[in-house]
């Protein structure tokens, strides 16, 4: 399918997901070129950018283009600032470019991003209704259990 085709969004975000899932094959297969163009041209629907620049910095790493892959990582977190592993990924730029004293401040950096801006899950409503019901489940019965023991206390001190 030629990307000039391709006019609704619908079209363009199948072709964005075919492009990310078919770069990430080539990654697999050692052939990086052809995973580079593909991600090149994903791009210029201006969808998922964040997570295209994170599968085209881990394309050049792999080819060990590291310059071209701290350059990519750098373009996910401007699109996507929280974006740990984008960061994690670049500290492992670093780290390999012998950038010791970057490596570490990045580094850490993306633990810290890691915990305070977990992955957003993919949940069906479906799935959240029935987490959300068992969590107050939860909650009520350790209530009820903190309530009775409280009752215990209060009726064997009299």
């Amino acid at each position: 399918m030629q990307t000039q085709e391709l006019e609704t969004l619908a079209e363009q975000e199948r072709f964005v997901r075919e492009a990310i899932e078919k770069a990430d094959e080539h990654r697999k297969k050692k052939r990086f070129k052809e995973g580079i163009d593909l991600l090149v041209e994903a791009l210029r629907f201006g969808l998922e950018k964040e997570t295209i620049y994170f599968r085209l910095g881990n394309i050049y790493i792999d080819a060990g283009d590291l310059n071209r892959a701290e350059y990519a990582y750098k373009r996910a977190l401007e699109v996507e600032p929280h974006y740990a592993n984008a960061m994690h990924n670049l500290a492992i730029v670093y780290k390999r470019q012998k950038k010791i004293d970057l490596y570490v401040r990045t580094y850490k950096k993306s633990q810290r991003m890691a915990i305070r801006y977990p992955k957003r899950s993919n949940l069906s409503p479906e799935v959240k209704g029935t987490l959300r019901r068992d969590a107050w489940k939860l909650f009520g019965i350790v209530l009820a259990v903190i309530i009775a023991a409280v009752a215990v206390v209060a009726i064997l001190r009299r």
